[in-house]
């Protein structure tokens, strides 16, 4: 289907490009959300007509998405999670988390801005693309972990994944440490059973 873009679509076009896109990507996508219209003779005389007005609304939208984009650029977000030892979610965290950990940080962000470019299945920072307008989008970091104390020691650099591993080895090391401390002779020990050994053989 050939379709009259009504705005930027990353990878696909500017605004007033006439392009072919797949049937079921303009029906369920760029239709319903007005992003484009169907590339007939009629709809193109009207995107025409009304050029001056969606280009003057785009550059509104742009420059209040800017100012978005001063603010929220390189902010960072706690998202909770439950995870096994190694760090590993159960589960993953969706664009709707990211969303609500940014309404709750005091900025308004729907799903549908949100994008990720592979699952988060991990504790850890993971930076994040937030697209304002289609001309302009930032880049935040979601911070993945199981507690607020996590969080603040990740946020200081820390990697906590693994980290359960590598103290339950520490504490196995000493333990053995302790008993084979616990088991080894103390000094003297050595002479003073000799000692006990013979007088009970004499």
């Amino acid at each position: 289907m050939q379709v009259v873009l009504l705005e930027r679509i990353e990878k696909l076009g500017q605004m007033g490009d006439v392009v072919k896109v797949k049937d079921g990507f303009a029906r369920n996508f760029l239709l319903p959300r007005k992003k484009a219209l169907r590339a007939t003779k009629e709809n193109i005389t009207r995107f025409e007509g009304q050029r001056a007005q969606l280009e003057a609304r785009n550059l509104e939208l742009k420059k209040e998405a800017e100012q978005v984009l001063a603010k929220v650029e390189g902010q960072s977000f706690i998202v909770l999670r439950q995870a096994g030892e190694t760090g590993v979610l159960y589960g993953s965290v969706s664009t709707r988390d990211i969303s609500d950990a940014m309404t709750t940080g005091g900025f308004s962000t729907a799903r549908n801005q949100v994008v990720l470019d592979k699952p988060i299945k991990t504790i850890g920072l993971h930076p994040v693309r937030i697209v304002l307008h289609p001309e302009v989008s930032a880049t935040i970091t979601i911070n993945v972990a199981r507690t607020e104390e996590e969080a603040k020691r990740q946020a200081a650099g820390e990697d906590l994944t693994g980290r359960q591993d590598e103290a339950e080895e520490e504490a196995v090391e000493a333990a053995e440490f302790f008993e084979s401390e616990e088991l080894a002779p103390k000094d003297g020990e050595d002479e003073a059973d000799a000692a006990e050994e013979t007088e009970n053989k004499e």
